[in-house]
């Protein structure tokens, strides 16, 4: 116990400052894998702090309906002072001389009263239990919207997650890019110097090179911007500086359309959360039906009262029995208005069928096409690497051109850019399917 005590008070201790909380989550330097980033999400992400809360509004609500099971007490206690106005509440008389006559000064008097009265539902025609059974079947559908703004919290994570990894990449490749054109730069200098190349090829390649230097300016914003979206994927937009685990990387997702769509109808926390939905709705009916039955309720209390201690005591009991006769078709109405609400989200339910019919469609040809362009993707840039080697080769034995080069060397940065793009489609494709699957936090 004392163990524990002290555990409990160093928690508490290093609970840091509201300034301070998101280092708690992520220290400087740390180096996070991609489920890192989405437990962080899944703690840190405003949009699932209010879907938990919305989870503990309804179970309060549970508690409310079932507040009518249990007897309700009240305890009162009054105290007035009364003062009568003369002749018209108490009057009191004077004889003077043989003559009678009436006080108009009145009289003062204290009050005391002290009751307590207990109060108990005992028979509605189940109208409690079907509060409570549409509260019960509400907290089900909070719960599912919370899984559901879960899993749209993960699939932004993953899409930052993989954007920050595309542009690393593309930084790197913009570097390498950068170093190609240096060498090529000394290399035109000193054909230059001998007098086997032109002056052309020697400005040809300061310009080649300082295009590069700019396109390299512009993939390190680039991936600036990709770690920023990446914090506020996370929900800790001042995050201290960190570094991400590379797992940009072709792994062949395995699944069959009709596997997909199943696991889509049976998984989807939307789709469930209307399902909570229609069957609260369709208690709503019933409940809405109670309104014609009556009510039988028990009731008694205790009270003393009177102007002098000791207080006169009473009490009374009895059984109350309230039958609605005649409401202005109250009760009529809420009933049409209930059943309109149950085909509403009928409705909603099989539009959001068709949804996720096509969400799945959708996911499965796009993941089949990215498949597909990293296949292509990788072999262009085995042919450009082959094509750059030929121009570099040719232009050293004095019979190419700085053109074929430069040209060769775009070809290059330009296929790997399309590759890492193709990695980058291939991740979005599965976390888009899983998504769309409803599968949990993968």
């Amino acid at each position: 116990m004392k163990k524990a005590f002290v555990l409990a008070l160093l928690v508490l201790l290093a609970v840091p400052a509201v300034g301070g909380a998101q280092e708690a989550f992520i220290k400087k330097g740390e180096q996070l894998d991609l489920q890192r980033c989405i437990e962080i999400a899944l703690r840190k992400q405003p949009s699932i702090v209010a879907a938990k809360n919305t989870v503990n509004v309804n179970r309060s609500r549970v508690g409310q309906a079932e507040s009518a099971y249990y007897p309700q007490i009240d305890l009162s206690a009054d105290y007035y002072r009364i003062k009568s106005a003369g002749l018209s509440n108490r009057s009191s008389f004077v004889v003077t001389d043989g003559v009678t006559t009436a006080s108009s000064s009145g009289t003062s008097f204290d009050e005391y009263t002290g009751s307590i009265s207990v109060n108990q539902l005992l028979f509605d025609f189940w109208k409690t239990r079907t509060q409570v059974d549409i509260q019960k079947l509400n907290v089900g559908a909070s719960r599912s919207d919370l899984d559901n703004a879960s899993e749209s919290v993960v699939f932004n994570v993953k899409q930052a997650y993989y954007a920050v990894l595309q542009a690393k990449r593309n930084r790197d490749v913009a570097e390498e890019t950068v170093r190609q054109f240096e060498q090529h730069l000394e290399q035109a200098k000193g054909f230059y110097q001998v007098g086997t190349a032109a002056k052309y090829d020697v400005t040809k390649a300061e310009v080649d090179l300082s295009n590069s230097k700019l396109n390299l300016i512009k993939t390190e914003n680039a991936l600036k911007i990709a770690k920023v979206n990446l914090n506020n994927a996370m929900g800790v937009p001042n995050a201290p500086e960190y570094a991400i685990q590379d797992n940009l990387s072709y792994k062949k997702y395995e699944i069959s359309f009709d596997e997909a769509l199943q696991r889509a109808y049976e998984n989807r926390p939307d789709l469930q959360s209307l399902t909570f939905q229609r069957k609260a709705a369709s208690q709503s009916i019933e409940l809405a039906k109670k309104g014609y039955y009556p009510v039988l309720t028990g009731s008694a209390s205790y009270s003393r009262s009177g102007q002098d201690f000791p207080l006169q005591e009473g009490w009374n009991a009895g059984v109350s029995l309230t039958f609605p006769i005649f409401s202005g078709f109250l009760t009529k109405n809420q009933v049409a208005e209930q059943k309109s609400s149950l085909e509403v989200v009928r409705a909603n339910e099989e539009s959001l069928k068709q949804s996720i019919l096509l969400d799945v469609q959708q996911g499965y040809l796009n993941l089949a096409q990215a498949a597909e362009s990293i296949t292509t993707a990788d072999l262009t840039v085995k042919q450009a690497k082959e094509n750059l080697d030929i121009a570099n080769g040719r232009y050293a034995a004095g019979v190419g051109n700085p053109i074929e080069v430069t040209d060769a060397e775009v070809s290059l940065t330009n296929a790997k850019t399309s590759y890492i793009q193709a990695l980058y489609d291939y991740k979005i494709a599965v976390a888009t399917i899983e998504k769309a699957m409803g599968v949990r936090y993968q």
